[in-house]
């Protein structure tokens, strides 16, 4: 029974910081907000083409969810094409992030943090 892919990756917040989450993962990084199935609890499915790649669900009554949390989540990396765009928005938007490159690779990496602290890698091929 192999694994055949990565499938989704889950946030879980009250909904002002759903919100901000989907801002930035629409706005900044690229994502597209999509259809979701009708559960019972708010949320959002963020897609990348035709696969919802990220899930935003929203706390369930008295459930607490601390952001900024540091644990042995670092990061989420995607691939992307557009360097120089990606940091002239990112500039534009008083975001900071780190570059590197890889050499082995020969990859581009910029790494940010979203609006709860969660690590974001994005990587450009040269």
């Amino acid at each position: 029974m192999p694994l055949t892919g990565f499938n989704h990756f889950n946030l879980r917040a009250d909904r002002r910081t759903l919100d901000a989450l989907r801002d930035f993962y629409v706005d900044v990084i690229g994502l597209r907000v999509g259809e979701r199935p009708p559960f019972a609890h708010f949320g959002y499915w963020l897609y990348i083409g035709e696969q919802p790649v990220l899930h935003l669900s929203e706390v369930r009554p008295g459930e607490v969810r601390d952001t900024h949390v540091h644990g042995t989540f670092d990061h989420v990396a995607f691939s992307c094409t557009g360097l120089d765009e990606f940091e002239a928005r990112l500039h534009a938007r008083g975001i900071a992030f780190r570059q590197s490159h890889v050499p082995l690779t020969r990859t581009d990496q910029l790494f940010l943090a979203d609006p709860a602290g969660n690590g974001v890698e994005l990587n450009f091929a040269e």
